[in-house]
């Protein structure tokens, strides 16, 4: 995506990439687009920072966040693919390759509840140990899993083994980013 110019129509606490710490941004600040995935963006500040702005203020930058699976994705697919399905529309904020093709999804289980319904546990890693975002991706997975009616309960948890290392991408990944 090219970068695309919006200034801010109100107040909006955004999250600043890699360290995670929130950054207030001001009502008629300018901010940069970067990259617009999975229904939150990363943009550049006036003052070089690098933010993820989350989908609860797609308003204060004129878009519109996602609202999750369609009525006929609902109608047409079993539970599985609607989980791996959500979790693709997740992003790392500095690569524009979806959590799943990256390989940072280590497993997606449903399970019957023991009180009726179906629980969700997901296992995830970061491609970096140190990297400051794994609480706003566990956010997003857990956003995104939880929209999907039927998912009565979920666990996501970040996990470090085994580490992430790039031969976990996909070969449409390592294609996007130019690694093949």
């Amino acid at each position: 995506m090219m970068r695309q110019a919006k200034t801010l129509s109100r107040d909006i606490e955004a999250t600043a990439i890699p360290y995670g710490d929130k950054i207030p941004l001001k009502a008629g600040a300018m901010v940069y687009i970067t990259q617009a995935l999975g229904g939150t963006w990363t943009a550049m500040t006036d003052h070089g920072y690098m933010v993820r702005i989350e989908a609860t203020d797609a308003d204060a930058i004129g878009e519109k966040a996602d609202q999750g699976p369609s009525p006929e994705d609902l109608a047409s697919k079993p539970l599985d693919q609607l989980c791996w399905d959500q979790l693709k529309t997740c992003f790392d904020p500095e690569i524009p390759v979806n959590i799943v093709d990256l390989g940072l999804v280590y497993e997606c289980v449903i399970s019957d509840r023991p009180e009726g319904g179906k629980k969700v546990a997901i296992r995830f890693t970061l491609t970096a140990p140190g990297c400051g975002m794994g609480d706003y991706l566990k956010a997003d997975i857990e956003r995104k899993i939880a929209s999907i009616p039927g998912v009565d309960e979920f666990d996501v948890q970040l996990a470090f083994e085994p580490q992430w290392n790039q031969a976990m991408m996909s070969d449409a990944a390592r294609l996007q980013l130019g690694l093949m």
